[in-house]
């Protein structure tokens, strides 16, 4: 869910109210929420002028008239765990202004990025629709994810189920702990949402969450939109068609596990000449989905290695990867938060079955709180915007 609306920072960057102020928490943190929570660098008030902009650039033109409120944005830094050592990541804190009541909050997860200059909290040169929700009237949360912001030095664990919901869940103590201490009044409602692989960062920080009551955060609704939780449909689907559109997402999570699981394995095992040596230069965070996927190819058999694209379809061939997917699959439990699963019937980068089966799946072990909604003829991009109206409509009925 991510536009770059470059052409707008001036427009935002001269109605900003700088404060230039820098929360660091320098006093011993309590250690089972404090202990998160960095720093909150204020980048200034943005006035719903300039956001109403911002959403019509982007596509985002039937949000504008819910648009109430300005926004004082923050680059946040927080801890989390990254393979099992403590990082610090980054994201974006927005703050309604002046609100009539205690607001609720959000954690809304972004789609999938490549470029540095992506990650949430180098707004006002990124923009990824999500930060309309507090313009709306919800403090709002956005994490970057590991890999981009702070932590862009280290490679992005994409379609991870453990980093994915460290990520969010951190960020949320770390958020709620800074918004006690500087008296930001928020109500008891908390929501999660999120499209592409935010879709899928927000199953499985949902699935986190409700596993874990000693984390004390308690759901009020969950939404969730073209993410690929069933990677085993995803693999398998890549492993029979002829072309698929966005070339881009498979170098990134195949590069993803490989690091994340010290496979150590050259991009020659899974990617055919010239692309197996264009790709470290591709995944250097300078380009974006559209270059990379310029540079590749969407013929399959072309991209891949042969021995690496058979062995996708031999049950004997690649078993090492095979299980990570099969481990990183949203499948093996049961939602309890109401949740809604969204997903355009034309998606040509995350295959329409995935939120099928795994919507089956949710109803096959007894969830009575999940509703599944196609978006008829959405593709990957024009399905954001329906999603979006239907989820914050969904999201006020429940902000009681």
């Amino acid at each position: 869910m991510k536009k770059s609306l470059k052409k707008f920072s001036w427009v935002v960057l001269a109605l900003f109210v700088f404060s230039g102020c820098d929360f660091s928490d320098d006093e011993d943190p309590k250690p089972q929420d404090g202990d998160y929570f960095v720093s909150a660098t204020s980048l200034g008030v943005v006035p719903k002028v300039a956001l109403q902009a911002y959403a019509v650039t982007a596509g985002y033109g039937n949000f504008v008239s819910f648009i109430d409120y300005d926004i004082e944005f923050f680059r946040f830094i927080y801890n989390t765990t990254y393979k099992g050592s403590r990082i610090q990541a980054s994201g974006l804190l927005c703050v309604p202004q002046n609100t009539p009541g205690a607001p609720a909050l959000v954690s809304a997860q972004h789609g999938t990025i490549f470029r540095d200059n992506d990650a949430p909290s180098s707004f006002p040169q990124s923009f990824t629709g999500f930060e309309l929700f507090a313009a709306v009237g919800y403090v709002t949360v956005i994490p970057d994810f590991i890999g981009y912001g702070t932590s862009k030095d280290l490679v992005h664990p994409y379609y991870d189920e453990e980093h994915s919901a460290a990520a969010v869940v951190d960020m949320l103590r770390a958020a709620e702990f800074y918004l006690d201490r500087e008296q930001i009044a928020t109500n008891d409602n908390l929501f999660l949402v999120g499209y592409s692989e935010g879709g899928y960062v927000t199953l499985a920080a949902q699935k986190e969450i409700e596993s874990n009551p000693d984390l004390d955060l308690d759901l009020t609704a969950v939404a969730a939109g073209a993410g690929g939780y069933d990677l085993n449909t995803m693999l398998s689907t890549i492993a029979t068609v002829q072309n698929y559109a966005a070339p881009s997402f498979l170098a990134q999570i195949l590069n993803g596990y490989n690091v994340t699981y010290g496979w150590n394995r050259p991009f020659s095992d899974f990617f055919q000449q010239p692309y197996a040596d264009r790709l470290p230069g591709l995944l250097d965070g300078t380009k974006s989905r559209e270059d990379i996927d310029a540079q590749l190819t969407t013929s399959t058999t072309a991209l891949f290695n042969p021995t690496f694209y058979a062995n996708l379809s031999n049950p004997s061939g690649e078993t090492t990867l095979k299980q990570a997917i099969a481990n990183n699959s949203l499948l093996d439990w049961k939602p309890t938060t109401p949740t809604r699963l969204y997903h355009g019937t034309d998606d040509e980068a995350v295959f329409y079955q995935t939120t099928v089966t795994t919507y089956n799946q949710f109803v096959a072990a007894g969830a009575t709180n999940v509703t599944f909604t196609p978006i008829q003829g959405g593709t990957h991009r024009t399905s954001i915007e329906p999603m979006m109206l239907d989820v914050l409509q969904w999201f006020e009925s429940l902000n009681q």
